[in-house]
């Protein structure tokens, strides 16, 4: 299909950035794309002088009522990613503003991201990468045995807190390795998995989601793929109480669902066993006791940030934007 060339060039911000095949396909239908990174600060400021009609962000950039108030030439907000928090949707919604994001481009790279944690949790990789190039070449053989006891995934049971797009995928990559795939979803009762094969066989495992306090309870390792949380933290104290004696927990949706103080005397007294964390409370200055705590495995939110999933993003916001102006 050939595109119309749009008679006047509509500007774009990209405030945190947008994968070059996004800015090609932006670009090649008319559009002037601007990757400036621009401080929270001067946001307002750069928007009105330079007549930006689409503003594109990640996690980083925040657009708020008083943002939306002050520029009136906005006409789409779009969020490469799933997660809208740092947008405030129904206010912009409200004011005949488009909000887009990419729900479905990044679950891969994310879920694989939840298993790099496991993975490096079960062998305690976050510590030894640490301490092996201070004091490998002297503590070599008591460093290997303070690592003995490392554990395996196959045979064990994942828990699932949230079964969208993200949490199947993490139930598709679990069940792959072997694992025992429980889930709680108070809007999903049953999510069906195809497990695909390289030579074009595959599987289907449908999967009933149960109570969360029966996940909590019964898993071995506990992952969380829900929204930000309005009223308090999804696991605090109480929930870390229900749990295994040993559990690992990993955090690759938002900052805020776990309460880190509670997690944090959870890794202490042995009872969470390792946690993953690629989210935090306080972004971009997460707690100096969570950096430095010796049982944490840390990224810094970077569920997304994979080749792939950024070109997917790239595209798919690209697409929308076309088909929101009906530019073709």
């Amino acid at each position: 299909m050939k595109y119309l060339k749009i008679k006047e060039k509509m500007k774009i911000l990209a405030n945190d950035g947008l994968d070059q095949s996004g800015i090609d396909a932006l670009t090649d239908k008319g559009f002037e794309v601007i990757t400036t990174k621009v401080p929270q600060e001067l946001l307002v400021e750069y928007i009105n002088e330079n007549n930006i009609r689409t503003v594109l962000v990640r996690s980083a950039t925040q657009i708020r009522k008083k943002l939306i108030d002050a520029c009136p030439s906005i006409e789409i907000i779009g969020r490469g990613g799933v997660g809208m928090d740092n947008i405030d949707v129904d206010y912009a919604r409200s004011k005949n503003i488009h909000v887009i994001n990419t729900p479905s481009a990044s679950s891969e790279s994310v879920a694989e991201l939840v298993f790099a944690h496991l993975f490096s949790g079960a062998r305690f990789l976050q510590d030894s990468n640490r301490k092996m190039p201070i004091t490998g070449d002297s503590e070599f053989a008591k460093l290997k045995k303070s690592y003995e006891k490392g554990i395996e995934l196959r045979s064990k049971t994942i828990g699932i807190i949230g079964m969208g797009r993200i949490g199947q995928e993490v139930a598709r990559i679990a069940l792959g390795l072997g694992m025992r795939v429980i889930a709680a979803d108070n809007n999903v009762g049953r999510a069906s998995i195809k497990v695909k094969f390289y030579n074009n066989q595959f599987i289907n495992v449908d999967i009933e989601t149960e109570p969360l306090e029966g996940v909590l309870r019964h898993a071995d390792f506990i992952t969380l793929h829900v929204p930000a949380q309005k009223d308090g933290y999804m696991i605090g104290e109480k929930e870390f109480a229900m749990m295994k004696d040993g559990v690992a927990v990993v955090n690759c949706s938002r900052g805020g669902v776990i309460d880190e103080e509670a997690l944090i005397s959870a890794l202490d007294s042995g009872k969470v066993a390792f946690a993953g964390l690629d989210v935090f409370i306080n972004e971009p200055t997460p707690s100096k006791q969570i950096l430095n705590h010796p049982k944490i495995s840390l990224t810094p939110h970077t569920g997304a940030s994979t080749v792939e999933a950024q070109d997917r993003i790239g595209l798919s916001l690209a697409e929308q934007i076309c088909s929101i102006l009906q530019v073709y």
